[in-house]
């Protein structure tokens, strides 16, 4: 049932987010560090340019995830308003 108030109560799977960020540093480290030593400078610039990406996007998730549940509501906060009064649908 929609309410209409779903873009300012709407949930983020911040935890996911960050997660696969903190997987996507493990991974573009360790690519930067392989291609430079196997001595692919372009790849490995590639791959450090990708890291500072991946690391932004991490920065930005622990940013809201640390200003609370405005941004990150617990599992007791419901998705949406319910409705007041009776339903308008039914015949």
């Amino acid at each position: 049932m929609r309410t209409g108030s779903e873009p300012t109560t709407a949930r983020s799977s911040l935890r996911v987010r960050f997660w696969l960020s903190v997987w996507g540093v493990v991974w573009t480290v360790a690519a930067t560090v392989a291609f430079a030593l196997a001595g692919h400078p372009g790849w490995a610039l590639a791959c450090g340019m990708l890291f500072l990406v991946v690391a932004a996007d991490l920065a930005f998730v622990v940013r809201h995830i640390r200003q609370g549940p405005h941004y990150q509501p617990g599992r007791d906060v419901p998705p949406y308003e319910p409705p007041h009064g009776p339903p308008t649908d039914r015949p």
